[in-house]
């Protein structure tokens, strides 16, 4: 007992003769411990040690001492007092200085929205019905990957702007089903919309970190068709950028066959009609018909990738801009910029087509080009190595340095 005793107290025990078992306390002399009630009386000393390894300890408390320092020691709680009751004022500065940021923050995003003209009006790019329901609004920052070696955004850059603001019309305007851009209706009867026609006037092309502003909305078109038009300017200035009119009609996924609109769909897209004239006249010239005699240019074994496909298995009319112009020479394309084009969409390719670019460049009365800088004219034909064709187009190029369509640089002289 004594062994188990001595090892529980860290000290050498020294036993006791006189320690008592009986009734009664327990008294352990030297420093021991003294339980008061108990029948066993053992008696041990122990000393606490004054150094270790040859080092003197400071601050050492025996056990004798520690036990009295906790005996010592009120149990009761602390008395209530007013300064005992009030609240933690270090959590209650931290809940107000987090309202204050927060009310400065929002503040601030409506200060700058009333300071800065140039920024987004929707910050997450989804837009918005304006002009009593029946236009789309949509906000679009030009990237660094969307600008071409002029420093300005590509002719693509714009078209998809185009594409993405018609399709979202659509989507807010609750008409969006499955297809790429089908109402409900449209879905059930597998039909979908499909360009005929594009037209295109570009004033000016954004630079990297410009804002523009694209508005879009569609009238009817003859009996069978859908026009829709775009308006896009820069949000610094309202100046406007580009102009475009297209014309869809319905074409049925299965059989690949154009189909009349039928009534379900017309009262589901009728009411989003708007009565307006063109965002673009309508160029009623003739397209010229061009083959490998007339084509002053020939671009051949193109052929789409798996990227160039839409969600309805045919190629983006997006792409067919593209392929257009990879048989416009270079010589227009270093000194000239695309003004406007002229398209018209025959019939679509699969994912297998093997195509060709033709063009043939004329010129107006405005100069000549290859000697006088003045506005040029291209024809073009994007057909299937085997002959059909897929798209008839005509595009206008201006000098790089004028800022206007239709416009002439000055004579230097």
């Amino acid at each position: 007992m004594a062994a188990a005793t001595s090892a529980f107290f860290l000290a050498t025990p020294s036993p006791d003769p006189s320690a008592k078992i009986g009734n009664g306390s327990v008294s352990v002399g030297g420093g021991g411990f003294v339980p008061k009630s108990s029948s066993l009386q053992v008696k041990t000393k122990a000393q606490a040690p004054s150094k270790i390894n040859g080092t003197s300890v400071v601050g050492y408390t025996s056990p004798k001492e520690s036990l009295k320092i906790k005996d010592d020691v009120p149990l009761s709680p602390p008395p209530r007092t007013f300064i005992n009751q009030l609240p933690d004022w270090s959590v209650l500065l931290a809940a107000i200085t987090t309202i204050f940021l927060a009310a400065e923050k929002q503040w601030m995003m409506l200060d700058w929205k009333t300071k800065r003209p140039d920024m987004l009006i929707d910050p997450f790019g989804i837009g918005r019905i304006v002009q009593d329901g029946f236009v789309f609004r949509q906000n679009f920052s030009i990237r660094s990957y969307e600008i071409g070696a002029d420093r300005t955004a590509s002719i693509e850059t714009m078209m998809n702007h185009l594409q993405e603001t018609a399709l979202n019309h659509v989507k807010t305007a609750g008409l969006l089903d499955d297809g790429f851009g089908s109402t409900p209706e449209m879905a059930k009867k597998n039909l979908i919309w499909v360009v005929t026609k594009m037209q295109v006037m570009v004033d000016r092309y954004p630079t990297w970190g410009d804002i523009v502003q694209v508005d879009t909305w569609v009238s009817p078109s003859g009996k069978n068709g859908m026009r829709r038009c775009w308006l896009v300017r820069d949000c610094k200035t309202n100046e406007i950028l580009t102009r475009a009119t297209s014309v869809w009609v319905m074409m049925n996924k299965l059989t690949r066959r154009l189909s009349k609109i039928p009534d379900e769909v017309r009262g589901e897209i009728e009411p989003h009609f708007l009565n307006s004239v063109p965002a673009v006249e309508e160029d009623s010239r003739k397209l010229t018909k061009l083959d490998d005699n007339t084509a002053d240019y020939v671009r051949r074994g193109l052929s789409p990738r798996w990227n160039d496909l839409d969600v309805n298995q045919h190629v983006n009319n997006v792409k067919y801009i593209g392929w257009i112009l990879e048989s416009v020479p270079p010589a227009i394309l270093e000194t000239h910029e695309l003004a406007g084009m002229t398209l018209e969409y025959r019939r679509e390719c699969g994912r297998d087509s093997v195509l060709q670019s033709l063009t043939a460049v004329s010129s107006s009365d405005t100069g000549t080009f290859g000697k006088k800088p003045g506005v040029v004219e291209c024809q073009h034909l994007l057909r299937l190595e085997d002959g059909p064709e897929i798209v008839k187009g005509r595009t206008q190029w201006r000098p790089k340095n004028l800022r206007s369509f239709g416009g002439l640089p000055a004579d230097s002289g």
